[in-house]
């Protein structure tokens, strides 16, 4: 922190010799999605790419980077190279240890299995898991009480089959649930309808009541009489849409995108959509009385500085069109940032065709300033997906972002003046190995650091691996874990700048980049 301003990032260009060249390309179905999935799957620590091509295959890039190094992959063969792949998210759906990945594409959705070393193999007839014939563009999963498997919810877009013009309806969305909570293996999906052609949705616990509802963003270009919503779903009931009468807020957006994270420390999620034009950052209206809260949200994304509507260089005054977003602390000073891709969806002449990505840092008043030309990350590549992630475990967030039409581009942050870091691997018992639902809680110069860990949101991609918090100059940390189904770890003190294992009622073990 320079004279009350934040330390301003430093990314460095590294597409050129990452050894990753793939592009999401295609026509009318393709203009949405093109995913990035980040997760290890050959247990080295290091994380892995998968990235959507949309008409052309899909790849997979084992990461090669040295710690502390330049950013280095690999492409490889491994069982992913599917084509029509609009994104995919890892989760370990069969609580093996090794991460599987659902592929979402436009015609049969695909579950693949880890078989370690980072090879897969289809699972569709072994786990029951309906892939459907639909043009599936969001996800996200969770764990219901009592259950060995997990819930995954679809989002669906327009009807692949119906003639687009002027609009397309929209297909409904499927909750694929376990046939029961002993059983491990999907029954059959169950439609939730109204559906409004969601590009983004997520599981989130946005009241901290131990069972997480489903936040959906929809695309408003194509739904009828649609607006955002959040499903509640309760183990063993049908869900149930939140509406006005229980606090829900009619709102109508361009929804493409969902990001998370604990902005105002009240200890509770808000909430960051994106839209052409019109991104929100959404908070809770009031806090919780008698542990009872209202799902009512108010925006603050002006009073925050994260409207982000227009193009900030370049040169074009049209507005924005923005796509997959995620919060994370790229400069490592305790208070979180805000990634936004963006790039038009298809020469629309109302909107800008010069549109850089944005990179939102936020300072110690609350309030974000706009550093992606200053970070070196302001392309001008037509954005889609993305991910944040530390890949070369040098405790900086690294970037890939993945566009349509032309490479996907991958930057390493470099930021000389960066603060301390502190990196966590949970660790479960049981099916729910991820800890999928947990809350993280992290004491930081007076304030607590709150992040819900969660399976889905951004655009048509996410991640597993190490859940990253930068923590200033602090040279140690206090953390702890608030596990699924509501047991409360111990607070843990450890040293800054490392990477801990966490297991559920163990002390966390130092891990050391670079050794199995």
């Amino acid at each position: 922190m320079a004279n009350g301003s934040p330390v301003t990032p430093r990314f460095v260009d590294e597409t050129a010799t990452s050894g990753i060249e793939s592009t999401y390309r295609g026509g009318y179905e393709f203009m949405v999605g093109g995913g990035a999935a980040s997760f290890d799957c050959n247990e080295d620590g290091f994380p892995d790419l998968y990235l959507a091509g949309g008409e052309g295959k899909a790849k997979f890039y084992r990461n090669t980077s040295k710690v502390g190094g330049n950013l280095a992959f690999e492409e490889m063969a491994s069982g992913l190279e599917l084509d029509l792949v609009i994104g995919a998210y890892p989760l370990d759906v069969d609580g093996d240890g090794i991460k599987d990945l659902i592929v979402l594409r436009s015609g049969e959705n695909v579950a693949m299995r880890g078989l370690g070393e980072c090879r897969f193999e289809r699972a569709n007839e072994a786990w029951g898991f309906d892939g459907g014939d639909a043009w599936s563009t969001a996800f996200s999963a969770t764990f219901e009480k009592g259950a060995v498997w997990p819930t995954i919810a679809i989002g669906n877009y327009i009807d692949r089959f119906e003639d687009f013009e002027p609009w397309g309806s929209c297909t409904a969305n499927w909750l694929h649930r376990p046939v029961s909570n002993s059983e491990r293996r999907f029954g059959e999906p169950l439609p939730l309808d109204p559906s409004y052609c969601p590009l983004s949705i997520l599981f989130t616990d946005w009241d901290r009541s131990g069972t997480p509802s489903l936040r959906v963003s929809n695309d408003r270009e194509y739904y009828k009489g649609g607006q955002e919503q959040m499903w509640q779903i309760r183990p063993g009931e049908t869900p149930r849409l939140f509406t006005e009468e229980d606090g829900w807020k009619y709102l109508r957006i361009w929804g493409m995108g969902i990001a998370s994270y604990d902005v105002n420390f009240d200890g509770y999620p808000d909430y960051f959509l994106t839209s052409m034009a019109d991104n929100k950052l959404q908070v809770l209206d009031q806090a919780p009385e008698n542990g009872q809260a209202r799902p009512s949200y108010k925006d603050i994304a002006f009073a925050r500085g994260v409207t982000a509507h227009r193009p900030y260089t370049g040169g074009e005054i049209r507005p924005s069109t923005a796509w997959h977003t995620e919060f994370e602390d790229v400069n490592n000073d305790g208070l979180v940032d805000l990634f936004i891709a963006k790039g038009n969806v298809a020469e629309m002449p109302d909107f800008a065709a010069r549109d850089p990505n944005n990179l939102l840092v936020q300072g110690e008043d609350g309030r974000f300033i706009e550093m992606g030309e200053e970070a070196g990350i302001a392309s001008m590549a037509t954005g889609r997906g993305g991910a944040l992630a530390d890949f070369n475990l040098d405790g900086l967030v690294d970037l890939v972002v993945v566009n349509q039409g032309s490479s996907v581009e991958i930057w390493r942050n470099e930021t000389p003046d960066a603060g301390r870091f502190l990196a966590l691997a949970l660790s479960d018992t049981g099916p729910n190995r991820d800890a999928i639902g947990a809350f993280i809680e992290v004491r930081h110069q007076g304030r607590l650091l709150t992040r819900e860990v969660t399976s889905g949101g951004g655009h048509v991609g996410g991640k597993i691996g190490w859940i990253h918090f930068g923590l200033g100059a602090d040279s140690e940390a206090e953390f702890r874990v608030l596990w699924p189904e509501g047991e409360a770890g111990d607070w843990q003190r450890v040293a800054t700048n490392g990477f801990y294992v966490v297991e559920r009622g163990a002390e966390p073990k130092a891990w050391v980049p670079g050794a199995r």
